[in-house]
């Protein structure tokens, strides 16, 4: 063979080395795609849920709900819209949550009764103690299928397998999900924080994370909410430490208040009044919940003797309790603001307290939060709170948490999740400084379809993911009309008329009442000028020979709307009632 044969055989084996090499890196193009809809959690904080779904398959990650803002007058709280999955309720194979808290949890039992079918639930152990706490409360115990797994397991369902990555958050048992389809793989952090040092001694498994970047991910969604933060998040660890000098030189009693799920900050607090022999009083429904839950399942661990009913704290000194309470975000109907306003049962707040709030308020929750304080305060108690203490970390990772782990995935799309909407520029931007190709980042919003592949990823439309309100036992009920009429009666006040007719003509009245609008006896003149315009209207109904009802009671709101707005420059909402005898 001369030489140039040679060559050219050396150069046909090099290139079918490289072509099948190509196609060790690049997997072969799927004509079915996975399909990734956020149907929740995008641009805000709260009711975090996502569908995946493939080909007639669909799994769901976390069901949560969201708190309602200070313009939902009445509202108790929002839900995700399950429209969608209702609609395709066949393929449902299973509900994947990533952690216990309301966020991610709160909407489960709401979905379960919307869906009316056996729905399969895979947590972790303390994950799903939180979830039966729910279902026993809302009798649906029956109507799931529950599975506890751990971090490491793996679980398959049709063509999705699921694995269960550990992570640390300021929940107990919080895991990450690589998703694995023939189409693509996806990996969601969901909340997270990488702490070198957890209370529980199980660190973030970044080896995995780090083995599955290597293997090649094609999506990867990460947790956005202290993306602006700089820097690392603090150890959980960290906060231990303040606890212990603010208990040192403390002669009074002690209040503490931190979110209820926390069960590493209150397995710290716990730990503090035992080194100084204090009694603890676990109060707020909440918090009794996730106590009795954790210390079942083993995640609290509680010296013996050292729990006292709160109706018993009598029978100690001050400086022998430790009260940790609910009230955290400045709730109104929870423990803390419930003392705070003197209408607690029980325990009263005493010039001598020391009152700790061991959290941060959730956006939205700043005004309730600062009320609670100044109303502390002016009670004469210590409040001691983040600005001035080192008593709160987070559970989420900042900037440099974020970018180790975008190195670590390599992914090659990416779709910031769980913030909002600054939060996921800000994401999106991070990712870019370390890599990332911009053409490759995706910015969504609840209801977008995000299609892809092994080799594309694109946005190919959207579903109904509207918020659904709900009120008392009202789910979906209440939409932006009612609110906008609450939000006027709490503004303007309500102007009621009553007028008794007989075949069309007014026998009786109009007798008149306001109600948030002016003080009637205050207002007399006001009133009977009222009155006086109303007869004038009914009148001229009268006169034209007007005995439609519809008719009647707009001309009466249109003639008292101009004679009230013209003396009050207030719009009231005007009710006419009209009884036939």
């Amino acid at each position: 063979m001369n030489e140039t044969q040679q060559n050219k055989n050396e150069n046909r084996n090099q290139n079918r080395q490289n072509h099948r090499s190509k196609r060790r890196n690049h997997p072969p193009k799927h004509k079915d795609k996975l399909k990734v809809i956020p149907i929740g959690g995008l641009g805000e904080i709260g009711k975090n849920m996502t569908v995946f779904e493939y080909k007639d398959e669909m799994i769901i990650v976390d069901c949560g709900l969201k708190f309602p803002d200070d313009e939902m007058y009445g509202i108790d709280i929002v839900l995700p819209d399950f429209s969608y999955i209702v609609e395709n309720a066949d393929k449902l194979k299973g509900l994947f949550i990533t952690h216990g808290h309301e966020d991610h949890i709160g909407g489960i039992v709401y979905l379960v009764k919307k869906l009316g079918i056996t729905v399969p639930i895979y947590a972790t152990k303390f994950t799903m103690g939180l979830i039966d706490k729910k279902l026993v409360e809302h009798r649906l115990v029956t109507s799931v299928d529950r599975q506890v797994v751990k971090a490491g397991d793996r679980v398959q369902k049709g063509s999705f397998e699921v694995e269960f990555i550990r992570v640390n958050h300021s929940v107990a048992d919080s895991v990450a999900f690589y998703i694995k389809t023939p189409a693509a793989s996806v990996l969601h952090t969901g909340d997270f924080k990488i702490d070198y040092q957890p209370i529980d001694g199980e660190i973030m498994d970044l080896q995995r994370i780090a083995k599955l970047g290597s293997q090649g991910i094609d999506l990867l969604m990460a947790d956005s909410t202290n993306v602006e933060e700089p820097g690392f998040t603090p150890s959980e660890s960290s906060v231990g430490a303040t606890f212990y000098n603010l208990f040192r030189g403390c002669k009074n009693r002690i209040i503490i208040t931190t979110f209820a799920s926390n069960v590493h900050r209150v397995q710290q607090i716990i730990d503090a009044a035992a080194s100084y022999k204090r009694k603890v009083i676990i109060n707020g429904r909440s918090m009794e919940n996730m106590v009795e839950v954790a210390s079942d399942l083993g995640y609290l661990k509680i010296p013996k003797n050292i729990l006292i009913d709160i109706k018993d704290m009598k029978s100690y000194k001050d400086s022998e309790l430790v009260v940790i309470t609910t009230g955290s975000q400045g709730e109104p109907m929870a423990a803390l603001g419930r003392m705070a306003h003197g209408e607690h049962r029980f325990l009263n707040i005493k010039k001598e307290d020391t009152v700790i709030i061991s959290a941060s308020p959730v956006p939205g929750n700043e005004k309730m939060v600062a009320e609670v304080i100044n109303k502390l305060v002016d009670l004469g108690s210590e409040v001691v709170y983040k600005k001035f203490a080192d008593i709160h970390v987070s559970g989420h990772a900042r900037q440099e948490e974020l970018k180790l782990v975008q190195t670590l995935v390599k992914p090659k799309f990416f779709l910031p999740v769980h913030g909002e909407a600054r939060m996921l520029v800000h994401h999106a931007a991070l990712a870019e400084s370390v890599g990332t190709d911009k053409r490759n980042i995706f910015l969504a919003e609840n209801g977008t379809i995000l299609e892809l592949d092994h080799r594309s990823c694109k946005i190919t439309g959207k579903v109904q993911a509207e918020p659904v309100l709900v009120d008392g036992l009202g789910v979906g009920d209440i939409g932006n009309i009612v609110l906008n009429d609450r939000k006027r009666l709490s503004e303007d006040g309500l102007f009621i008329v009553v007028v008794t007719m007989h075949k069309g003509k007014a026998i009786s009245g109009p007798d008149i009442i306001s109600r948030g609008f002016v003080y009637v006896r205050e207002s007399e003149e006001l009133i009977n000028t009222a009155r006086e315009e109303v007869k004038k209207a009914l009148l001229a109904c009268e006169e034209k020979g007007v005995v439609d009802w519809s008719s009647i009671k707009n001309e009466i709101r249109e003639s008292l709307f101009r004679y009230l707005y013209s003396q009050t420059n207030r719009k009231p909402m005007i009710l006419p009632i009209l009884m036939e005898v």
